[in-house]
This record gives C-alpha cells, structure tokens and sequence, in this order.
C-alpha cells in the first residue's frame, strides 16, 4: 500500500477530483467526521485484494490431520463408543 492521509468530511467532499487522483496513483484516504474514521477511498487493486478469502487449512494449528489419516473411520469409532 502507498501512502495514507486523512480529510475531513468537507475536505474531502471539496477535493474529491484531487483525492480520486491519489487514489489512482496508489494512495488511499481515510475520510472522518468529528475526528473518527468513518470511511476510506482506496486504489481499486487494494480493494479487490481485500475482497478474496484466504484459504484456512493452510494456517498452522488449524486442526487438519487431528482425526487421522482417514476422519471417516475415526469418527465412526468414536460412534461406536459412545454405543457400548
């Protein structure tokens, strides 16, 4: 990500050309009203990276393996044990 500034509600209404310029020289904006962030103006490519969701199973700890090779089989034994 480039740079990031902040505009009021006003400003940035006022330089809306200015800050679309920015946005697609790869700077992005955070807009506030009454000094808290209520909205951002990205670049698109920010944007639409953001949108895509990462793939979990690929994150340590995440549980894959814990019912073995074959999760099937270990879930039917553990069925089974609650039976006796």
């Amino acid at each position: 990500m480039g740079t990031t500034t902040k505009k009021g509600v006003e400003e940035a209404r006022n330089q809306l050309p200015a800050l679309l310029e920015s946005a697609e020289s790869g700077r992005a904006t955070v807009i506030t009203r009454r000094g808290k962030a209520v909205a951002a103006l990205v670049p698109i490519e920010e944007f639409n990276a953001a949108g895509k969701q990462m793939s979990l199973v690929s994150l340590k700890g995440s549980g894959r393996g814990l019912w073995g090779r074959d999760p099937a089989k270990t879930i039917d034994a553990l069925r089974d044990e609650w039976e006796r």
